[in-house]
């Protein structure tokens, strides 16, 4: 098998997933990924650049093994950052109809909900 194939699945593995839902998220059949396990096409070279961005890593690291296996996280600067009350805005449609205690009260269901969530998922991963 190819090595750029292995890091592939590799990181699809890494990831939680199973081929099928992967092939699905980068936009190819499922069978092209057995495909691709079985040597008889390379069609993934031409889906590199979406894998890797799927993958969270980078062109260079699939292809070659070299470089970081991990895409760095962009930087954030003082203009990227939102405050909380512009998401509650942007959740709310910046309803100014409501009062700060009710968007407060608002926004402490969002973030138990959030935390329930990622609760049931963390589960979720411990079970499979």
């Amino acid at each position: 098998m190819d090595s750029c194939v292995e890091r592939i699945l590799e990181a699809i593995s890494s990831l939680g997933i199973d081929q099928k839902s992967f092939a699905q998220m980068i936009g190819v059949r499922p069978q092209a990924i057995t495909d691709w396990k079985n040597g008889k096409t390379v069609s993934y070279k031409r889906h590199i650049e979406k894998i890797a961005e799927a993958l969270g890593t980078t062109t260079e690291y699939l292809l070659t093994g070299e470089g970081p296996k991990k895409k760095p996280a962009p930087a954030v600067s003082d203009s990227d950052t939102i405050s909380e009350d512009e998401i509650k805005a942007a959740f709310w449609g910046g309803d100014k109809d409501l009062s700060q205690e009710d968007l407060d009260a608002m926004w402490k269901d969002v973030k138990r909900f959030a935390a329930f969530v990622a609760q049931q998922k963390k589960q979720e991963k411990q079970h499979d």
